[in-house]
């Protein structure tokens, strides 16, 4: 994301807060306060992924609130949690790697590209692109185990023959069976469903945003409000307002086009490595038609629903909540060259 200084949107300049790269940041409180939030973050949304989870390997397709009544009523809400406490300890170091790389690239990839001459709107979208993609990438390397893991605990009793005690049971059984091979499983189907999914999400936001804020410019140069001078002057609110909304709008874009990819993906790993006759799990091909033979290509879009719901949600708490850390972990002025 990209805030300038200042911009000019229609005839009417709006003067927004200037944008904290990786430079003026306090990484030890970044990072700190950054586990912190997002893992309240990651146990007020993680019910939504379970009913996600649970809809994409159930071979008849349920409606979202059935979904929920039936692990409600039979397992309880604890049920909605199951592999919460694998989910919350790989979500440190990933959110940790994902936020590195994130600034890291942005940062880089942002100012070579101003420097080339790309228009700065471009320039942003570009540098959000990749820094999306390389983040991705980064996460995925602890985040797809803890996903495989995770993910055999929330369809357990529903899906597969094992039965795990918990998270550690879980991770033992799957190395056993599988070797380090099962701890990856769908790894590289996670990096072609998130790295594009990521990258589009902070390439959609950055446009987004941009479209906002110039209706915005548009509107209130007619009103005359937050307007000093000839210059719009957004109070915090707003600029909270307006993350937040282009942010849920990116991800329904991204949570559109990427379900099918996600759904393969998860049952690729949730699949356990003696189902049907192969060990190691089926292949991409036979994912495929296995959900096609089950309710044909829009079998690739179940979970949409709590998908498009959580990744919405998500992406709105994220980005504000990302915003304000970034916020709190900045250095004094006369440090940000250290």
């Amino acid at each position: 994301m990209s805030l300038g200084a200042a911009e000019e949107e229609s005839s009417q300049e709006i003067q927004l807060p200037a944008d904290i790269d990786w430079k003026m940041l306090d990484k030890s409180k970044f990072f700190f306060l950054g586990a912190a939030l997002f893992s309240g973050v990651s146990a007020s949304l993680y019910p939504v992924v379970v009913l996600k989870t649970r809809q994409q390997v159930a071979q008849a397709h349920l409606s979202c609130f059935k979904t929920a009544f039936s692990v409600v009523k039979h397992e309880g809400i604890r049920g909605l949690y199951r592999g919460f406490g694998t989910s919350l300890m790989g979500t440190i170091p990933a959110r940790a790697l994902y936020m590195t790389a994130l600034e890291v690239t942005k940062s880089n990839v942002g100012t070579a590209t101003v420097r080339l001459g790309v228009p700065e709107p471009t320039a942003a979208a570009i540098a959000s692109a990749a820094a999306g993609l390389s983040a991705a990438v980064a996460a995925q390397l602890v985040w797809t185990p803890v996903d495989v893991v995770s993910q055999r605990l929330m369809v357990q009793g529903t899906h597969g023959s094992c039965k795990y005690l918990n998270g550690i049971d879980a991770f033992k059984i799957i190395l056993k069976t599988d070797g380090p091979k099962g701890l990856y499983r769908g790894f590289g189907f996670s990096i072609l469903t998130y790295a594009p999914s990521n990258a589009l999400w902070w390439a959609s936001y950055s446009v987004i945003q941009r479209l906002v804020w110039d209706g915005y410019g548009c509107y209130f140069s007619k009103t005359g409000e937050d307007r000093i001078d000839s210059t719009l002057r957004p109070n915090s609110k707003t600029v909270m307002m307006v993350q937040g909304v282009s942010a849920a709008m990116a991800g329904g874009i991204s949570a559109l086009i990427t379900t099918p990819l996600d759904t393969i993906k998860t049952r690729l790993q949730v699949l356990d490595g003696d189902e049907n006759g192969r060990r190691g799990g089926p292949t991409v091909a036979q994912t495929v038609r296995n959900l096609v033979r089950e309710g044909g290509w829009m079998a690739c879009y179940r979970g949409l629903g709590p998908r498009w719901a959580s990744m919405s949600i998500s992406a709105t708490t994220m980005i504000t909540t990302y915003e304000f850390l970034k916020r709190l972990s900045t250095k004094n002025q006369e440090n940000w060259a250290s």
